[in-house]
């Protein structure tokens, strides 16, 4: 069975509700008019005022007039001219656009000017830019940059714009792998404009923007982090290049199954006709291969346009591939089959491509660690022919492999070698009476001493382990505090009271995730005896903190705490006579999430003292047994807590 009345009504119908509200200029008429000189005039005469939109095409040389809504009247489509290395034109529609191609023989200066409902083209070498159109040109051009510019679009796509000293554009745009490349030929630029655009803080796709005068062209080339797809469009003076993501892409086609929807209701229709309804429908060229055959029955009422392809797709077993409008359907095993060899012809290529040598210069990393990268059969970007070395002295690479390898170990070094961020680490170790923590402002919150397990409430963290009342132990307990500086205030008035002690205030500064210790103790000498004689060796008592600040992407600290309390025990008299001494070694290990400026508290380290006072009469309290009578005796038991405070700033960079 054929299409039914119905249905052809329908689209037909459909068609032309979305091209009338364009459809409202037409073409009446087209002259040439010779003017002196190398100079020529095309004249477009419209029934109404038309918008224009200007492209020029450096290959092959020509200029099309894109004319959005219009349509044409003309006899011919095809008009010659054989005037100013100028053929013909050509008049054609591409949806509901109408494009006038000018094809030229060589990219001439040219200027477009709208008298009413008249465009005028001027052609020629004696053509000059319209009043306030720029600044004078050197000699040999016909165009110049006098801006770049570089936004941010809604989507997260990025938008290059340049702007231009006339509209006269001459721009060839061409894809290498992760590169983009526009050169604008016969263009000026000036030097303040010939540099290189970090352009990363933009989250977009494109990474940076190097432009380079070569002879008397303009080349522009968009580094990027990855795969794209790119658009430009020119407007007046402004010449666009977007670039997106192919996820953001195929996101927009997605998108359009909530847009665009269309009705089928065919019976028996070829897989071709159907797919070109969809195409027109679209405003896509169609291209199938001769494996695209058969008939199939259809009935789709209001649902979005491509979810309508992939169904007819997945139905005949059959792929697409969309490059700009044009539309590619094969069926999906000879689709892959042909990628498969392009794959393979590619790799090919690689193998006969030419080897260059690099010097690439590692300004933060060690040259030795990117060559470990790099040579690691999981991460290696190096072909099978490609080389590396390391030049110590200047911390440089020399790379020898294929030009696109380079280039992506030069990106790889681009984001891998920057200034790591770095940690103020403030240290403050106070032994206090027992009790004086709430003076402080400490409060260890809600404490389980028997599980050791911790607790967060209202902000402050607690770890605790069980404590003992013995001298020289460790019980650890966490707090947080947020302000440093009534700390200090309060550290100070317990300090003139004479019930804390400030034993240090060390200062450290290192790198995220490298370790800082903090340390202070004694060094215990003993002698030893050996086949050499006597020696003298130390045993360390130290009392040490350990910390690795580790920083968040939310500018917040992660902190590795090792603590560590050693003390002199008892001495342990060996078999050559000599006596060393024991050390009791307590240390804790725990990990705590702080802000930036937050005031780590570690508590719950004991230190006891016993102390023995004895007060006599001079010479009777010596005398033994009657002695006793004239002196006294009293023990004072003295416990003190050693509280650390820890406060990690991370050093942000001054612009």
């Amino acid at each position: 069975m054929g299409i039914t009345t119905a249905a052809r009504l329908s689209v037909c119908l459909a068609a032309w509700l979305i091209a009338w509200p364009a459809l409202a200029v037409s073409l009446e008429q087209f002259r040439v008019n010779p003017l002196t000189g190398d100079q020529l005039v095309l004249e477009l005469e419209f029934d109404g005022p038309p918008r224009v939109i200007e492209r020029l095409s450096q290959s092959p040389p020509s200029l099309v007039l894109q004319l959005p809504g219009a349509s044409s009247a003309l006899l011919e489509n095809h008009i010659p001219i054989e005037r100013q290395g100028i053929s013909a034109i050509d008049v054609r529609r591409a949806g509901t656009v109408l494009e006038v191609v000018i094809p030229m023989a060589r990219v001439q200066p040219y200027r477009v000017q709208q008298q009413g409902n008249t465009l005028q083209v001027l052609l020629g070498e004696g053509v000059s830019a319209p009043a306030g159109a720029g600044h004078p040109l050197p000699p040999g051009a016909i165009n110049g940059i006098a801006g770049i510019d570089f936004r941010r679009g809604a989507q997260g796509q990025g938008q290059l714009v340049i702007t231009l000293e006339r509209p006269t554009a001459a721009v060839d745009l061409q894809q290498h792998g992760r590169r983009l490349t526009a050169s604008f030929h016969n263009t000026h630029i000036p030097d303040a404009l010939r540099q290189t655009y970090d352009v990363s803080d933009f989250a977009t796709p494109a990474r940076r923007i190097q432009t380079r005068r070569e002879r008397e062209n303009v080349r522009m080339t968009i580094e990027t982090d990855g795969d794209f797809v790119y658009q430009y469009e020119q407007r007046g003076r402004e010449f666009v290049i977007e670039l997106a993501r192919p996820a953001v892409a195929a996101g927009a086609s997605r998108a359009a199954r909530g847009g665009k929807p269309i009705s089928m209701n065919f019976q028996d229709i070829p897989v071709r006709t159907a797919l070109q309804l969809i195409a027109d429908f679209n405003n896509f060229n169609l291209v199938t291969t001769d494996s695209v055959q058969g008939n199939l029955t259809l009935r789709l009422d209001g649902v979005p346009w491509e979810q309508a392809l992939d169904t007819i797709l997945q139905v005949r077993g059959l792929d697409k591939r969309l490059d700009g409008n044009i539309l590619l359907v094969a069926p999906a095993a000879e689709l892959a089959q042909q990628e498969q060899q392009l794959l393979e012809n590619r790799q090919a290529q690689e193998g006969l491509a030419p080897l260059e040598t690099e010097f690439l210069q590692v300004n933060y990393a060690k040259a030795m660690d990117v060559v470990a990268l790099l040579t690691n059969e999981s991460t290696s970007l190096l072909s099978e022919r490609g080389a590396i070395a390391v030049d110590d002295r200047t911390n440089m690479l020399v790379l020898k492999d294929t030009r696109e390898n380079i280039e992506n170990i030069r990106r790889m070094l681009a984001l891998l070698d920057i200034p790591i961020k770095q940690v103020v680490i403030e240290a403050r170790m106070v032994t206090i009476n027992e009790g004086l923590e709430e003076d402080l402002g400490i409060n260890w919150e809600y404490r389980n001493d028997t599980t050791g397990s911790h607790n967060r409430t209202e902000g402050n963290l607690n770890i605790n382990l069980p404590t003992t009342s013995e001298g020289g132990s460790i019980g650890l307990q966490i707090a947080k505090l947020s302000d440093g500086t009534i700390l200090d205030l309060e550290l100070s008035a317990l300090e003139r009271e004479n019930r804390a002690e400030i034993i240090a205030s060390p200062r450290v500064t290192t790198s995220s995730q490298k370790p800082a210790l903090i340390q202070q103790g004694v060094q215990i000498p003993y002698s030893t005896v050996s086949e050499q004689g006597t020696n003298v060796e130390f045993a360390d008592a130290f009392l040490s903190l350990q910390v690795t600040p580790q920083i968040t992407p939310d500018h917040r600290v992660v902190l590795d705490l090792i603590v560590t309390q050693d003390s002199v025990g008892e001495f342990v008299p060996q078999a050559d006579g000599s006596i060393v001494p024991s050390i009791n070694a307590q240390s804790v290990t725990t990990q705590v999430l702080v802000s930036d400026g937050e005031t780590l508290v570690l508590g719950g380290i004991y230190q006891q003292d016993i102390l023995r006072n004895v007060t006599k009469v001079p010479l009777l309290g010596d005398i033994p047994v009657v002695g006793r009578l004239f002196k006294s005796t009293s023990d004072t038991n003295r416990k003190r807590e050693l509280i650390i405070f820890v406060t990690p700033r991370i050093v942000h960079d001054s612009i």
